[in-house]
Formats: structure tokens, C-alpha cells, sequence
């Protein structure tokens, strides 16, 4: 989760010369350039995960919705913001591991859940704009919670490197279509922040989904908060954003919310 706005930040970066559509289809296309040549020399002709085949898939179509919705987001508002409406997620998330995996929703789950999702209503704050880099922000939160509940169901019982070797290609083949569409070449200077995002995307991707097969959804839901720091930090450095007072406010108080649910399952 610290790692994941460097990715976002390349993105972002790249977003002002490529479409996010393009860059979606291109971050998946160099990890899959990674992980299929370890998962083929790993396990030959049985690369891919044979079991729980539908809950790989929509995990796949869930994280690909999320990641362009995102990236269709942060071209359009500071880092820091979109991350914020991103929040949703985790609080998604819960609700849907008690609906869908059977996980206990405790009162101290539902008053992390609730003051996380006070925080990130101060950082929103309701008089601001909400513009549409806004609400794909929101959405991707959305997505990402369905994604976060399918990675359990899928982990549970698939070889981490054979279901991030089918989320690659699945992910490259559902996002050709609308790479075609947009497409760019990238300049010679840009070719290694193409391959930075991809890579740093695969290992993300790998220990989320190592994460996964450890711990319940609800557990790990949480941790998206910690995107917040890494965000607000790169988005300074990298783009001038300051992020206000309002934002610190609710990130101490998301990261309170996060870490009661934390303390509990150490």
C-alpha cells in the first residue's frame, strides 16, 4: 500500500503526453512481460491457476476497472484527493467480506469503519466540488473493494505467481481493445517509466495477493489508508501538490481506524 502511489505518481506523470486508457493497457503489458516468463519456467504448461477460475477473473476485471477508472482520475485531480475518495474501498470492502465470505463484522470493526469514514468525509468535506475526477475516484474505490473480496476468494486455495500470471494476461487482453483506441508512442526518455510502473505494479500486486491468503479482507482493508502518506509525500515532491489541514486531519483519523482493526489481529 506504500508502494502503489509511486505507480499511481508514474501514472500520473505520463498522463499528460498518453491517455490513461493507453497507460493502463502499457502497465500491464510490462508486467506481464515479468511474471509469465517466471510462472512458465516455474510450472511449464500449468502456469495458470485451475482452480477457482471465476473468482480469478472477476478479480481481474474488477482490479482492471479500478485501475483505469484511477488513472482516469488522477490526470484530472491532485494525488492526495483522489486517494482520498478512494477511501471508500476499505469500508466497501468490509461490508462485502460479511455478505460474501462469511467474516464476523464486530463493534470494533464497525467503529474503525466508521471513523475512517468520518476522516476521509473531512478530507472530502462535502462543500467541495465534486467534479468527475472525483467521482472516478470514488468508483475505483468501488471496484477495488470488489477486488479485494475476490483476491480472498481466489487466494485461498491458487499459487500466488499463477494468479498474478492470469491477472496479467486476462488484464492485457480485456484492455487491447481500448489501447487500440487511444493509441501513443511513447518517447525514448519515457520507455523506462513505462517499465518502472509495470514492474513496481507486478511486485504490489504479488505480496497483495500473498497478503491475501494470511489474512481475512476485513483485516487487511485497512491498510488501503496507508496509500494516503505515500501519496500526499509524492504528490508534493513531484507535482507541488500541499496538501491542507483538513487533509492531515482525516489521515491521523484514518490511520487510527486502520490501526484499531490491526491491533486486534497481531
Amino acid at each position: 500500500m506504500l508502494t502503489i502511489p509511486m505507480v499511481d505518481a508514474i501514472a500520473k506523470y505520463l498522463s499528460s503526453t498518453h491517455s490513461p486508457l493507453y497507460i493502463s493497457w502499457a502497465r500491464y503489458v510490462v508486467a506481464c512481460g515479468v511474471v509469465l516468463p517466471v510462472a512458465i519456467a516455474r510450472y511449464r504448461t500449468e502456469f495458470l491457476p485451475r482452480e477457482q477460475i471465476g473468482a480469478h477473473f472477476l478479480r481481474t476485471v474488477f482490479l482492471m476497472a479500478a485501475m483505469t477508472s484511477y488513472f482516469l482520475a488522477i490526470a484530472r485531480i491532485p494525488l492526495a484527493t483522489a486517494i482520498s475518495a478512494y477511501f471508500v474501498a476499505p469500508i466497501i470492502a468490509m461490508v462485502l467480506a460479511v455478505l460474501f465470505l462469511g467474516e464476523t463484522l464486530t463493534r470494533r470493526k464497525i467503529f474503525s469503519l466508521v471513523l475512517g469514514f468520518a476522516g476521509a468525509l473531512v478530507i472530502l468535506r462535502p462543500s467541495a466540488s465534486m467534479d468527475a475526477g472525483l467521482w472516478l475516484a470514488i468508483g475505483a474505490g468501488g471496484f477495488f473493494a470488489f477486488y479485494m473480496i475476490a483476491t480472498r476468494q481466489a487466494s485461498l486455495e491458487s499459487d500466488p505467481t499463477k494468479t498474478l500470471a492470469f491477472q496479467c494476461l486476462v488484464g492485457v487482453v480485456l484492455l487491447t481493445p481500448q489501447a487500440l483506441w487511444t493509441w501513443s508512442i511513447p518517447a525514448a526518455g519515457e520507455l523506462w517509466l513505462f517499465a518502472l510502473m509495470g514492474l513496481m505494479s507486478a511486485g504490489c500486486h504479488f505480496l497483495s495477493i500473498v497478503a491475501f491468503r494470511y489474512a481475512q479482507a476485513s483485516i487487511l482493508a485497512p491498510l488501503v489508508y496507508l496509500e494516503l502518506l505515500g501519496g500526499a509525500v509524492i504528490g508534493f515532491f513531484m507535482f507541488g501538490d500541499v496538501p491542507d489541514v483538513y487533509i492531515w486531519i482525516g489521515a491521523v483519523t484514518i490511520m487510527v481506524a486502520g490501526s484499531m482493526t490491526l491491533e486486534r489481529s497481531r
